[in-house]
């Protein structure tokens, strides 16, 4: 008879402890390279704001845009509705200067100038914010397609856009606006659908940028599809191009706004800056001397849309470092 004892297991409990450790490096090694890009991330964040903050410019333009979208927040908290009904500004002088009584001047029905031009700010600043999103999604589409495909269709899709570059936007703009019902939703819909062409070839000239890059000839090797190159490689690659354009086309928005609104093709129950000129023109303010009627919704679009173009500059010379020199 053989003494044969059972034996113990030992290779197998010391693979599974080697198991077990390597796995439990794997993932404090996940955790410490996640760990790693929040670091990232936060210290890149707090550079850019380092570098925005010392452009003067840019504060200065950030402050304006914070008290304009404030006063266009509070408006019916600072000046209630029922201060522009006509009916109860019948004691009002009519074409009053800029006095301590009348700080902005009243118009040709005795409406307090400062009044109008705070509930104009929510009108205009809305119209432009609003079409100034409906613009970069269409032109970031537009160009994501014309830059990634080839073949016929990624030229179907860059002779539209070359067709909007060449049609004069302001007149496709009036045409919309003079088809469809008046309002402000057709204010923004007209101004979006026409002012998205020059952001989809800035998306575009990136969009090719990126595709020679080797990691996206990588993802190609690797079996990946058209949707997951563009929504994990191409988007996040063209966002903070598209982020700094979206300041500077904001001001030429309200500009539009302003100036459909002048035309009379705009809405004319709401009030915005462009309508408070537009009433100006009518009763020609311009020649009659009463200056503060043109001047004050003039200042009003002038104000933001230079400080739109300052916070955009900002943004465009933090993401190319090659601007902040000039």
């Amino acid at each position: 008879m053989s003494n044969s004892l059972p034996t113990t297991p030992s290779g197998s409990a010391s693979e599974s402890n080697a198991a077990e450790s390597n796995a439990a490096e794997v993932n404090a090694s996940v955790i410490d390279g996640t760990k790693l890009v929040r670091e990232r991330r936060l210290n890149n964040v707090k550079k850019n704001w380092s570098l925005f903050r010392s452009d003067i410019p840019a504060m200065v333009g950030a402050i304006l845009l914070i008290f304009f979208i404030l006063i266009a927040i509070f408006a019916p908290l600072i000046a209630p509705a029922s201060m522009l009904d006509v009916t109860k500004q019948l004691d009002v002088p009519r074409y009053a200067p800029p006095s301590l009584d009348h700080p902005l001047g009243t118009d040709n029905l005795g409406r307090e100038l400062w009044i109008r031009i705070l509930w104009g700010a929510r009108v205009s600043i809305l119209v432009g914010v609003a079409a100034t999103v409906m613009s970069m999604v269409i032109g970031t589409v537009m160009g994501l397609a014309a830059g990634h495909f080839s073949g016929l269709f990624g030229a179907v899709v860059m002779r539209i856009i070359d067709f909007f570059i060449v049609l004069p936007s302001l007149l496709l703009a009036i045409v919309l606006s003079s088809v469809l019902e008046r309002g402000v939703f057709t204010i923004v819909v007209a101004i979006g659908i026409t002012s998205w062409a020059s952001t989809a070839r800035i998306v575009r000239s990136q969009t090719l940028s990126v595709e020679s890059r080797l990691y996206i000839e990588r993802a190609r090797i690797l079996g990946a599809g058209h949707r997951h190159i563009l929504f994990k490689h191409m988007l996040p690659a063209v966002m903070p191009l598209v982020l700094a354009n979206t300041t500077l086309t904001v001001g030429s928005a309200i500009i539009a706004e302003s100036t459909l609104s002048f035309l009379g093709l705009g809405d004319t129950s709401k009030e915005s800056w462009g309508t408070i000129l537009k009433n100006s023109m009518d009763i020609s303010a311009a020649t009659s001397g009463y200056w503060w009627y043109v001047l004050t919704p003039g200042i009003a679009i002038l104000l933001v849309v230079l400080a739109f173009t300052m916070v955009g500059r900002a943004f465009e010379a933090i993401i190319n470092p090659a601007l902040r020199s000039r």
